[in-house]
């Protein structure tokens, strides 16, 4: 396992985040516009996560300071919570440096943070068939899954 070092996104990390998405190919509509187009997007919600700091952008690099996985957590309050909740809507770590530590470092990171923002608990999605699922990437951190509950999606615009 390499040494790294996780920091606030910045905009400079725009292209390689949007690297990391284009090169995961799971999104038709990523797959199907521009380098460019993809760009445009990051940066625009990279802007948005900036705003204010219900969200939070950290990406993960190595030790020659190249970006290898980024997370992206949305800090939610809950009337019913003791604190907020922070949603892991995206956590992609690239191909090539998957299994050494990055995603690790990345949810560590979170959770402190989260911590200090006296949330309640962290949550997120994952797909079934992918291959963190598969080797129970989120159970070993510790999370649970929820069997009890459906995910439930209203699409508002094409994807």
């Amino acid at each position: 396992m390499s040494k790294v070092t996780v920091r606030s996104a910045k905009h400079e990390d725009v292209g390689v985040i949007a690297e990391i998405i284009r090169k995961l190919g799971w999104f038709k509509h990523v797959n199907e516009e521009s380098p460019a187009a993809t760009e445009r997007r990051v940066l625009l919600h990279l802007e948005l996560c900036d705003a204010d700091d219900s969200h939070t952008v950290l990406v993960a690099e190595d030790e020659e300071g190249v970006v290898s996985g980024y997370i992206s957590v949305h800090w939610l309050p809950y009337l019913m919570l003791a604190g907020p909740e922070g949603y892991i809507s995206e956590l992609f770590v690239h191909e090539d440096a998957r299994g050494k530590g990055v995603g690790t470092a990345l949810i560590n990171d979170i959770k402190e943070y989260g911590i200090t923002k006296g949330c309640s608990r962290l949550m997120t999605l994952n797909g079934r068939d992918r291959p963190s699922y598969e080797r129970e990437f989120y159970t070993a951190l510790g999370f649970e899954e929820r069997s009890q509950m459906a995910m439930m999606v209203l699409s508002l615009k094409e994807s």
